[in-house]
């Protein structure tokens, strides 16, 4: 039977040897022979070797006789004419608008689809100018905006082939994407038609991606809002929306201690993975340029190395990553500049300490450390405990189409399409850089959990104790069907190491200094009891029934009974009581 990754065949007589997905995806799409074909394989997989291979394939039985390749990039222009010149492929990476036709010596182009939106007519001539195939890589770019559409149906309309590429989820708004097939689901929404699926599940268990494990961080949180009130509370307990996005703005300030302990924690990580990886590489992918800057030098202080700083308005952004690429180097900080299709498959370990919260961006990013190079090797993901980003990374296998007529945004509340404005303009979430005088006053990190395969492993721990050391010192080299088990065991050991620690504790008759919190059921008992004082009080005082404060309570702060309210709900009321009481 072939190996799913590396079959040993050469399809298509000249071809070079495929996986078994890239060979399926192959026949699959001869044997539909439609014009326009839709690929959605997950990041890592092989999409650029695949369409290469085609490309290839056409041209060599004349079907074909130019190829137009459009990316979102201009670093991936150049990644893709690199791919292509392996595969005997020459393709122009530096044709300009004002060219209006490419040299003779080339099968044809690569161009991005920002380029394509300018001038669609120079590009509608270089398609009719012969039998085009024209590749669409990550094709949601293509609904990005209306006029983005209308221009890439006006410049590869006459295309004779179009081959749509895509290694993440759909967009979630409902701007169609040019020569995508949609058709009525269950519900009768018009839905995306994807021609060939490899999802990361496969990917995973056919070795071709790596298993990725997330680290996941908690801590406790302490700012100064623009009104000037000073708030407190733990990342990754059940907050609301708003206390949630100002405990993690403080998480990421590159001044507090949580970033600080984070990166510590990861570099270690890496440490421990390049004793069997040598080259591995980690990115920390930052919010904007100034935290980017600012991680690399705690990463400096940290290791003795400089980090390589990718920045989208640096001129040099795209070889300094190809630098990085073909380096040994530890660390290299990026602002959403290393994101889809950028290639360095040496990274390993990454750090999420960017604000975007995107389903695409998630994607996108996680994507950049699955690559597989050989059997083996693991990749470890470290995140801020935020509920969004937990529902991501338990969902990595979830496959999601595009569908039209919803009218309204993805379950998580999330659009995607913010996210691409983001991306050009390099803005964070709103909810992070609200303008005014918000300040992160401290912050403490706590490991929190291990997050694999929708499984989560561990219990909080101090970063630096044995505890945490449990998950952060698992081997480089990991094959999935052995990670669950490993990951077993080493939640046994954490606890024994509890235990023999609080029994030290307890023998010296010192006090345990821990900054952990207490265990949710506590603080919950804890925060019932003194809103019921209050109320308790309060009635007193005005002659309310117990009944009626509470009942006025709920309509003013939201949420349940008070039997059935998360711990920030409950603050929310005690707030507004000790104000009334003290008054």
């Amino acid at each position: 039977m072939l190996s799913p990754s590396y079959p040993q065949r050469a399809p298509w007589g000249t071809a070079g040897k495929l996986r078994a997905w890239q060979q399926e995806a192959l026949d699959a799409y001869f044997e539909a022979d439609k014009r326009d074909f839709l690929v959605a394989a997950t990041p890592g997989a092989g999409k650029t070797t695949f369409a290469l291979t085609l490309a290839g394939e056409l041209l060599r039985t004349r079907e074909v006789d130019r190829i137009i390749v459009v990316a979102p990039t201009e670093h991936l222009k150049t990644q893709w004419a690199d791919a292509a010149a392996r595969a005997h492929i020459r393709l122009d990476p530096v044709f300009r608008n004002s060219h209006t036709t490419f040299s003779r010596q080339y099968h044809g182009v690569v161009v991005t689809y920002a380029q394509v939106a300018v001038k669609a007519s120079v590009h509608r001539a270089l398609t009719e100018g012969g039998r085009t195939l024209v590749i669409l890589d990550e094709v949601h770019h293509g609904g990005e905006a209306l006029s983005w559409g209308d221009a890439l149906r006006e410049a590869y309309g006459p295309a004779k082939r179009r081959l749509l590429l895509s290694g993440t989820p759909f967009r979630s708004d409902d701007a169609p994407i040019p020569f995508v097939e949609y058709a009525p689901d269950a519900q009768g929404l018009r839905t995306s038609v994807t021609d060939y699926a490899y999802g990361y599940g496969r990917a995973l268990a056919d070795g071709v991606v790596r298993p990725v494990l997330f680290h996941v961080y908690s801590g406790h949180m302490k700012w100064r809002t623009r009104a000037g009130d000073e708030l407190e509370a733990h990342l990754g307990q059940d907050n609301i929306k708003d206390v949630t996005s100002q405990a993690w703005r403080t998480a990421l300030d590159p001044q507090g201690e949580w970033m600080s302990a984070v990166l510590k924690s990861a570099d270690q990580r890496l440490t421990e993975i390049r004793q069997h990886v040598p080259d591995a590489g980690g990115l920390v992918l930052a919010t904007d340029q100034t935290a980017a800057r600012a991680y690399a030098k705690l990463l400096h202080s940290m290791t003795g190395q400089r980090a390589t700083v990718v920045l989208s308005d640096d001129a040099e952004a795209s070889s300094r990553i190809e630098r990085f690429s073909e380096s040994t180097d530890r660390w290299m900080v990026a602002v959403r500049m290393v994101s889809e299709g950028v290639d360095v498959p040496r990274l390993a370990v990454g750090v999420y300490a960017t604000s975007s919260s995107t389903p695409l961006f998630f994607a996108q990013a996680i994507g950049r450390f699955v690559r597989a190079r050989r059997r083996g090797e693991a990749a470890s993901v470290f995140l801020p405990h935020v509920p969004t980003l937990m529902t991501l990374a338990n969902e990595m296998e979830r496959q999601r189409d595009h569908v039209l007529d919803r009218g309204e945004k993805d379950e998580d509340g999330l659009d995607d399409s913010l996210l691409e404005a983001a991306e050009r303009e390099e803005k964070a979430s709103d909810a992070l850089t609200e303008e005014g005088s918000f300040e992160a006053l401290g912050s403490v990190a706590h490991f929190d959990r291990v997050v694999f395969d929708g499984k989560e492993f561990g219990q909080l721990a101090v970063p630096g104790t044995e505890e945490e050391l449990e998950f952060i010192g698992l081997p480089g080299l990991l094959e999935p069907e052995h990670v669950h088990e490993l990951l077993m065991q080493r939640v046994a050991r954490q606890s024994r190491h509890r235990q023999v620690r609080e029994a030290r504790e307890s023998e010296s008759g010192e006090e345990p200094v821990s900054t952990l919190p207490a265990p949710l059921h506590r603080t919950l008992r804890e925060q019932r009891q003194l809103l019921n004082s209050l109320v308790g009080v309060y009635a007193r005082q005005t002659g309310e029934p117990h009944g009626v404060i509470h009942a006025e309570l709920r309509r003013r702060c939201g949420g349940p009974e008070v039997a059935k309210a998360t711990v920030a709900q409950l603050q929310a009321r005690i707030d507004v009581l000790r104000k009334r009481v003290r008054s």
